[in-house]
């Protein structure tokens, strides 16, 4: 990679970091955890830049790369490393007036979330995140209808883990 591309990459790695960080939170319990897959993913982006042809938005490829890496690594350190639950962490702020309301909510979403599998994660993830059906289907390698469909299936199955 010549200086140029080195200097192109850094910049774009810097533009879009928060797209790495969100996927790390989403496959990692702690901040060990989050910080070896954030090294992970941009070690393999950094790997792939050269191939990387402009066909899709940078931020396209990269989550691409980023939740290829995560669901790789997951799957293998699945086996073999235990991991802090997530209710065993609590981010409380002390107020007489605070509702915990939306807090519980979201506790229990990432914990009904954490009962997917992986490319339900990612296909979480990514609706979370904005991104349209298409946006999706280019991320997830996967057809259109399919990432419908797979979504709608996701949103039964999450209502089934919170509404039992």
């Amino acid at each position: 990679m010549d200086k140029n591309q080195e200097e192109q990459f850094v910049a774009l790695l810097e533009e879009n970091q928060n797209i790495v960080h969100k996927i790390c939170r989403l496959y990692t319990n702690n901040q060990d955890q989050h910080n070896d897959l954030f090294q992970e993913i941009t070690i393999q982006l950094w790997r792939a830049f050269p191939k990387f042809r402009g066909d899709a938005k940078f931020s396209t490829w990269m989550y691409r790369v980023g939740l290829n890496t995560a669901i790789t690594l997951y799957r293998k350190s699945k086996r073999r490393v235990q991991t802090q639950d997530f209710e065993g962490v609590s981010y409380r702020i002390s107020s007489e007036d605070y509702d915990d309301t939306v807090e519980e909510q979201l506790k229990l979403m990432y914990s009904a979330v954490k009962e997917l599998n992986d490319i339900e994660k990612a296909l979480v993830f990514l609706y979370l995140e904005d991104k349209n059906y298409r946006e999706i289907s280019e991320t997830l390698g996967i057809t259109e209808v399919n990432a419908r469909v797979k979504m709608n299936r996701v949103k039964g199955k999450l209502k089934k883990i919170l509404n039992p």
